[in-house]
């Protein structure tokens, strides 16, 4: 009985180990997206197979945009509302992360957010919104990868071209050509703050008829926004 016990407790470091190796193994190779661009996501093909588990016909409006023709104001509003501290971490925020995981031990659930840009892009290209921690784990090493082979700006675009941002709505250039019937390069302050304040909850919060609480988000977002300055494109920041 002692034995058995012994020899179970020893092969748990081994178990963990062969099933962290295989996680790192099989995790995608984030390299092709220096120079291509996504023609679908893991999180876009879950949206259609939850449809389509409904009955109902799968939507997916998706236009991508170059970096270049972004609003410069959106991209500060979203840094803003999604990650203030995208210039100073390397694909994990650490600080807020630990503040998160002590938020979820207290609740005894995994429930609070907490995640960078980096982190938001990792998961809606190759994962699922589920909140389990090895999905987490495998989030955070594909983060640092991104980070390690793409320039912040590439970033940045990609996230932006590949967010919902309403029912079957997915990127920037369809928000705001849905919402304010215009492109992504011609957005103004104010309709830049309302597209990043509805990213919290994109299929309930409609930027074109804004509740109470999505206004005062935006305008929280608006006070906030000049102090931010986007990434450039040519530039390699960040390292």
């Amino acid at each position: 009985m002692v034995r058995t016990a012994v020899r179970c407790l020893l092969a748990v470091p081994a178990v963990a180990f062969a099933f962290l190796a295989y996680s790192y193994l099989t995790l995608p190779d984030v390299r092709p997206l220096k120079t291509s661009n996504p023609t679908t996501t893991a999180f876009m093909e879950l949206r259609e197979r939850e449809a389509r588990a409904k009955g109902k016909t799968p939507r997916r409006v998706y236009r991508w945009v170059a970096y270049s023709r972004i609003s410069a104001d959106l991209k500060r509003a979203v840094l803003v509302a999604e990650d203030d501290a995208f210039w100073k971490h390397e694909g994990v925020d650490f600080e807020q992360l630990q503040e998160s995981i002590e938020t979820d031990w207290a609740r005894g659930r995994f429930s609070r957010g907490g995640s960078t840009i980096t982190q938001q892009l990792a998961k809606n290209l190759y994962l699922s919104p589920s909140k389990n921690p090895v999905r987490k784990l495998r989030e955070l090493v594909i983060a640092r990868r991104l980070e390690a082979e793409l320039k912040k700006s590439r970033i940045l675009e990609l996230y932006l071209n590949v967010i919902e941002w309403g029912d079957g709505l997915y990127g920037v250039e369809s928000a705001a050509r849905a919402y304010f019937g215009k492109s992504a390069a011609e957005l103004d302050p104010s309709e830049s703050a309302l597209l990043a304040a509805a990213i919290i909850n994109p299929r309930v919060l409609n930027p074109a008829h804004p509740s109470t609480g999505l206004i005062r988000r935006q305008q929280l977002i608006l006070r906030r926004m000049g102090a931010l300055v986007p990434p450039h494109e040519s530039a390699r920041l960040g390292r």
